[in-house]
Formats: C-alpha cells, structure tokens, sequence
C-alpha cells in the first residue's frame, strides 16, 4: 500500500477531479504540473510531437499485461524493445537526433484508475525525471491499461520538433534507418535515464 504524504494526496485528488471533467492525458499534464509546481519547477508544455510519439508507444504496449516487473517498475536493462522504433518515430516525423536527450516512462495501470497514475509518475523511479528541471515539454499518449509520458527539453537533441529533412513517412524512417544499430543504443540508454 502507497502512503501518500499530504501534498501527494492533495494531487492525487486534484488529479482525479481533472479525470472527471477532461481527458486523461490532460488531467494528468495538469497534475504532474502541479507537481512540479510544489518543488519550484516551471510547469510543462504540452509537446504534440511528443504526444504523438507517446500514443504510438503506448499502442506497443496495449497488449503487454500490468505485473510487478512492467511500467514504472521495470528493472533497468529488461525494457521492452520495439524493433520497429524507427518507424514509430517516422509516423510523427521525427528523427533520433531531436529526440535522444528525452525521456520516455510507461506506466501500467489497470483501468487507468486515476488515484494510481499520477502515483506510477510521482512516487517511483520517474520522480527523477519529472524532479529535472532540464525537462521542458511533455506529451501523453494512453491505450488500455497503458499510459505513456515522453518528457522533452528546449536543447535541439531533446526538442522534439518534426523532422526538417522531408515531412514524409518513408524519408524520415529512411534517415533513422541509416543509423538503425544507433537508434537501438540511444533508445537503451533514453529508456535507462528515466530509471535512475
């Protein structure tokens, strides 16, 4: 059982009232703003790109069951591989390059119970990163039981902005394609920063 402390409890009420009268993704920005909020930090803008990015992971993990070794309390090292990152990244128009210094935390929570998602956020393994002031921008994408929260920064590595080479899907899988074997090390290594 989580014991929340009254601040936490307090956002966790705060969140579920946003569930009722907005959608998920939105209540759940506002309350990880809240948040941050309480420890001085900026609040984070809402990154479509990365929401875009966020939805696509989060439709990866749909099928995957919630357990006690998946999401927030995932042992660093056995994250879920997605081969077909590249791609993902091209459906939002993205590249490697303005993604790299991201971060990217799924969370499994069955039914999406609103008390417990904010919770997977703020008191596991992902408080360091929403703790980061590095982080700027976010985007929350959800599919079943799985909720996605990809954290950019204002740096040009972890901006998010859409692909300048060609807004097209098979140009922008092409140029993440030529670095295919570096995509998958920054990819790790992006999954192991929201652990730490």
């Amino acid at each position: 059982m989580i014991k929340f402390s009254p601040p936490a409890e307090m956002l966790t009420r705060s969140f579920s009232f946003h569930h009722l009268c907005a959608d998920q993704e939105d209540g759940l920005l506002q309350s990880i703003n809240n948040y941050r909020t309480s420890l001085n930090l900026t609040a984070l803008t809402k990154n479509d790109n990365a929401e875009c990015l966020a939805g696509e992971l989060a439709d990866q993990f749909k099928d995957q069951p919630c357990t006690n070794a998946t999401g927030s309390n995932t042992v660093p090292g056995t994250e879920t591989q997605f081969p077909n990152y590249p791609s993902l990244l091209a459906k939002c128009h993205l590249n490697v390059s303005n993604t790299r210094d991201g971060a990217l935390m799924p969370a499994c929570v069955p039914n999406l119970d609103p008390s417990l998602v904010l919770t997977n956020f703020t008191q596991t393994q992902y408080s360091g990163s929403l703790d980061d002031a590095k982080f700027t921008g976010a985007g929350i994408g959800s599919d079943g039981n799985w909720i996605v929260v990809v954290l950019t920064t204002s740096t040009p590595e972890g901006s998010f902005v859409t692909s300048k080479a060609d807004s097209s899907d098979y140009n922008a899988a092409n140029l993440t394609d030529k670095n295919i074997g570096l995509i998958y090390l920054l990819f790790l290594l992006m999954a192991s920063l929201f652990l730490l």
